[in-house]
């Protein structure tokens, strides 16, 4: 379906019904670069399975038209770096993000709302949040919980300590193959985690899972199921009021604080 934001910009979405039949709450996620509302499938239906009204929003300022014309025009490395630092993408990102919010509130009226998002997603969600940013963007933290998947670190969009005044609960996920755009180490995506003060905040490490599983790209199954069990477990502590971490699995380690 269609939302209209506030600048009356058509928003595409994607829209995963409670599979609980009571809603427990709605989730907003926020794809990647170039990720549009048909993506990021595993994550909506695990997150409807769970309770809650997921909506997956597609982003104008940054789908897949977006990409495709900076790439034309400066090349993959170059035109990705040139769109996750632009203001304008943000600003559209965020109007969107408070569209499916809104709405998501008019079906469902009860329970937490989440923000999701993956790579540029994440970034949203972190500015969201209240992370400090390079770009100027200055979140609402309308959300009672957020999920970064691949979160940045220091660098072009987040300086030193940008994550140390977000209060709210918080679960963030890597691989040790999440490599940064310009081929930093995925061990940068553990800053956030680092900065941020305790209160229920999740680090989760998956072994093995590179930037595009997340986005349910690839040999995926591993890490979606990994994820899926992580943000099960998050969510359940953030509705019952306890941030106790879970017990370990396989190819997961989690940090919590």
């Amino acid at each position: 379906m269609q939302l209209t934001r506030e600048d009356q910009t058509a928003v595409a979405v994607t829209v995963h019904a409670p599979g609980t039949g009571t809603c427990r709450g709605i989730a907003v996620i926020s794809p990647g670069a170039g990720g549009s509302e048909t993506g990021y499938r595993y994550l909506g239906e695990a997150v409807s399975s769970l309770g809650y009204l997921s909506v997956v929003v597609g982003h104008p300022e940054s789908g897949r038209a977006a990409v495709r014309e900076r790439v034309r025009r400066s090349g993959l490395r170059e035109g990705l770096a040139e769109l996750i630092t632009e203001p304008e993408a943000y600003r559209g990102r965020l109007m969107d993000i408070a569209a499916a919010r809104r709405w998501a509130r008019g079906q469902c009226g009860n329970g937490d709302a989440i923000l999701i998002g993956h790579s540029m997603g994440a970034a949203s969600a972190m500015m969201e949040a209240g992370a400090r940013n390079r770009i100027g963007i200055r979140g609402t933290d309308a959300f009672d919980a957020y999920i970064a998947l691949s979160p940045q670190g220091a660098g072009p969009i987040f300086p030193e300590n940008a994550w140390s005044g977000i209060t709210r609960p918080v679960l963030m996920l890597t691989g040790t193959r999440d490599t940064e755009l310009g081929g930093a180490s995925w061990e940068t995506r553990k800053q956030p985690f680092s900065n941020m003060s305790p209160g229920c905040k999740w680090l989760g490490i998956v072994d093995g899972a590179t930037h595009f599983n997340f986005a349910g790209v690839g040999l995926s199954r591993p890490t979606e199921a990994l994820t899926t069990r992580a943000l099960g477990a998050f969510l359940d502590g953030v509705r019952r009021g306890d941030c106790s971490p879970p017990e370990r699995v396989p190819g997961l380690e989690l940090l919590t604080k």
